[in-house]
């Protein structure tokens, strides 16, 4: 049994793991131009925006297919170097785009399409009273952060030790969705996630702090080396770059990127 037979009934297993989400219908085979599906794999945090942009670009590119893979992007960096087929990545930060690159399956250099800040998720009202990091440590105040390996964890720490508040959270989760649901079940009192969450949330609020300024997080995007539809995956990549593209992600709360 060789390493390369191996790696492909890994990567088969992983695609039926995964439960992608489509925006279309049936899928159909690639062709030269770019038609039939191409599969994103993409930060939980561009859930919302990429699910609209795939329908955009299904509607401006009839026969054309999207499916989406939104999770943390550590997860999804592992997916893609283990062999899951996969034609884009967009993630939540250079580190995590770095993984794939390094293990050489980026089609090219990353591009930077969109920035990202912190802010402080609270339930409607802020029943907590939370102003700011510090009351994050305040005794009986009880905080979802995301677990550090991951983009969102990785820029509250940063803005936590820019501050100098130390805490306890009461829950780590893999990607900002997960912290944002303890939220709303009511579990913690509040989350460090990132802005667009919160715009996309009914029944939350956001409290700005200063420290997210030390941790704004780019956004690359790369077409993978082992697209299945390269020229379909370049299309999209340079759809959501397009300024339509941005419009929709600045609408939801993202900045634009240096140069834009």
């Amino acid at each position: 049994m060789t390493v390369r037979w191996i790696r492909a009934a890994l990567a088969g297993a992983l695609v039926a793991a995964l439960g992608l989400t489509g925006c279309g219908g049936a899928d159909a085979p690639a062709g030269p131009d770019g038609a039939g599906p191409v599969t994103v794999f993409a930060a939980a945090s561009l859930t919302e925006s990429f699910t609209r942009l795939g329908k955009d670009y299904e509607t401006a590119h009839p026969g054309r297919t999207v499916r989406f893979n939104f999770g943390g992007s550590s997860g999804l960096a592992t997916q893609i170097t283990q062999g899951a087929p996969a034609d884009v990545f967009a993630a939540a930060s250079p580190a995590t785009m770095k993984t794939v690159t390094d293990a050489g399956d980026a089609a090219g250099e990353p591009a930077v399409l969109v920035r990202n800040q912190l802010v402080v998720a609270v339930p409607r009202g802020n029943p907590a009273r939370v102003g700011g990091l510090a009351d994050l440590a305040r005794p009986g105040v009880k905080v979802a952060l995301c677990a550090e390996q991951v983009p969102c964890g990785a820029a509250a720490r940063t803005a936590l030790d820019a501050a100098g508040v130390r805490l306890t959270p009461a829950t780590l989760e893999q990607d900002v969705k997960g912290a944002l649901a303890k939220l709303r079940l009511g579990e913690v009192d509040a989350a460090l996630v990132y802005r667009t969450d919160v715009r996309a949330a009914p029944g939350l609020d956001a409290v700005e702090f200063p420290e997210s300024a030390r941790a704004v997080n780019d956004y690359p995007i790369v077409v993978l080396r082992a697209a299945g539809n390269p020229a379909g995956a370049r299309a999209f990549v340079d759809f959501v770059r397009s300024d339509a593209g941005l419009a929709v992600l600045t609408a939801a709360g993202f900045q634009a990127p240096p140069g834009a």
